[in-house]
This record gives C-alpha cells, sequence and structure tokens, in this order.
C-alpha cells in the first residue's frame, strides 16, 4: 500500500505549556479544525476522559481521533481512524519546541492509501498538506488571540451575471499568490486613476489553474468595467466573463484565511452538494477595498460555476 507523510510547523507566540494545553484539549479543535470549518453541523462526541473525540458529517465525512502516547508538554501522539468516505488508519503526531520565546508546533501524520488509490498519493500529500497549513493558522491566531478571524457563510447556488474587465493574467507559486496579488490589483487601480476610469464593482479574481503538487498557480485579477479603452499597457489583457450559476462561499476575514474558503467549497464539491463546471473556472469576489478595509472585515466571495 502506497505510504505517505505529510509534517508542516507553525511558531506560535505561547508558552510551550498553553500550546500543548490546547492541542491536547479536543474540546477546542473545532476552533481551529481545517475541516470541521467546512461542516459546522458536523456531529461531534467526546470520551468522557478526554482522550479521544468522534465526528461524522455529510461533508467531511467520519472517522476518530485517540490519544495513545503522550510527553508533556512537548509531544501527542494520536491513531487517526476515517470511517467515511473511506476506510484508512494513520498515525498523527504534535509535537512542540521552544524557539524564540514562543514555541514551535509540527503537525505531522504518517499513513498510507488504499492500494487502489496509489495514483493519488501525490495530490494527497498536497492537498492534506494544505490542510495543515490552515489549520495551523488559525490554531497561532487562536491561542495568540482568543479568537480565530475566520468566518464562512454559505451562500448556496445563485446565478452570477457575466461582466466585462480588465485585468493582468499572473503565474506564480502558491506561496508568492498573496504578495502578486496585491501588486497587480495596485497596479490596475492605479492605471484606473491615471485614465480617470471607474469600475463597475468592485475587484475580482480568475483561477485558471492550479498545480498544487508542483506548488503553482495561474489567475487573472482585474476590475469589470462597461468597455475597455483603446490604451491598454501591453502587460494589460480584457476579456468577458459569462454569465452562469455559481454555488458561493463568503469570507470574512483576513486574506490568509481565505483558503478555509475554498477547501469548504472543494470538500462540499466532493460531496455532491453541487456539480461544478470544468467549462468555467472558479474565481472570488471582493466585497470592500482590500488597501482601506481592516484586515479582520475583509469580505471576499469564492464563486465555483457549477453545471
Amino acid at each position: 500500500m502506497p505510504k505517505f507523510s505529510i509534517e508542516k510547523s507553525a511558531t506560535i507566540d505561547a508558552p510551550i505549556e498553553k500550546v500543548h494545553a490546547s492541542v491536547r484539549d479536543f474540546r477546542q479543535w473545532p476552533t481551529w479544525s481545517p475541516w470541521l470549518i467546512a461542516e459546522p453541523e458536523c456531529q461531534i462526541s467526546y470520551a468522557d476522559d478526554g482522550n479521544s473525540y468522534r465526528w461524522d458529517g455529510s461533508i467531511v465525512g467520519s472517522g476518530s481521533m485517540e490519544v495513545t502516547d503522550e510527553e508533556s508538554p512537548t509531544a501527542i501522539q494520536y491513531k487517526l481512524t476515517f470511517l467515511k468516505p473511506w476506510k484508512q488508519i494513520s498515525g498523527v503526531q504534535f509535537s512542540f519546541q521552544k524557539r524564540d520565546g514562543g514555541t514551535e508546533a509540527t503537525w505531522r501524520m504518517d499513513g498510507s492509501l488504499p492500494f487502489f488509490m496509489f495514483w493519488m498519493k501525490s495530490m494527497m500529500t498536497a492537498l492534506v498538506g494544505m490542510d495543515y497549513e490552515r489549520g495551523l493558522k488559525m490554531l497561532k491566531d487562536f491561542i495568540e488571540t482568543g479568537s480565530v478571524p475566520s468566518q464562512l457563510d454559505f451562500l448556496g447556488s445563485n446565478s452570477q451575471t457575466g461582466f466585462h474587465y480588465v485585468g493582468v493574467k499572473t503565474q506564480c507559486t502558491i506561496l508568492d499568490l498573496g504578495d502578486r496579488m496585491a501588486a497587480d490589483l495596485k497596479k490596475i487601480q492605479e492605471w484606473f486613476n491615471e485614465n480617470n476610469l471607474q469600475p463597475a464593482v468592485n475587484a475580482f479574481s480568475i483561477y485558471h489553474r492550479w498545480e498544487l503538487v508542483k506548488g503553482i498557480t495561474e489567475y487573472t485579477t482585474g476590475f469589470p468595467i462597461s468597455a475597455s479603452p483603446g490604451n491598454l499597457p501591453s502587460d494589460f489583457i480584457s476579456g468577458d466573463f459569462p454569465t452562469c450559476n455559481v454555488y458561493s462561499i463568503r469570507h470574512t476575514g483576513p486574506y490568509r484565511h481565505l483558503g478555509n474558503a475554498w477547501a469548504s467549497g472543494m470538500f462540499r464539491g466532493r460531496a455532491k452538494v453541487f456539480a461544478q463546471s470544468k467549462k468555467i473556472h472558479p474565481f472570488e469576489t471582493y466585497e470592500n477595498d482590500p488597501f482601506e478595509t481592516a484586515e479582520n472585515e475583509l469580505i471576499t466571495v469564492v464563486h465555483f460555476p457549477t453545471r
């Protein structure tokens, strides 16, 4: 059976004892879990002794997590059992080290896939790795501030009116995405201002390609506009996005947590809540100005075109 290992780390500005205690308490996991955020109504039960919990959901499947060994405050070992969407048992570990006045938390999984899913090993490693990164970001916020500034509202199915746009198409690494997109938006805004043009509505980004294993993405970011002027810079593009049906999720909070909306949409697509179109690329719309809005108040709507 194809084996895999996943390991991600984050430095948290808190004493090692506090970080260990937060992770050790399963009742705190729903606050920062990268999976449970996708299904708030998921049924969760906790063992009386605090050593295990079970979940049962229609979106995130079902299973259990059980503490098998621990060395307070430096390590916790778990047995992770998946029952749905397929049966699998993996070993999971959290380890903690004092680092620069804070604590480095490392989340690791070692397991194997069913033999018939050997072809998914690389993709599985990339997807779960991104889940771990999302979870560690939320854990860091939760421990450092007492809350996670990432709220999801599942808007469901609706119709998106098409639009003409001016923008910039970019390919970059996923790690550089935030900085590159911010630079693109600033450049486009400056061009609009210099030409005394007013966008029809707020900015958007269309994601043409995600190569998770290679860590590469390609996107177009820009603004809807009634008609393109004839003096577009050479690195700008114009185009038309079609009217389509979409499944939408609204995210309120910093862009560093926006992956929660995208992952939740992917979970719901796999659970057949909606049937995603292969002909129209998914996109996000920014409901307020990212350069003038406090990050905890940023509103982004992620749209998955549907068949």
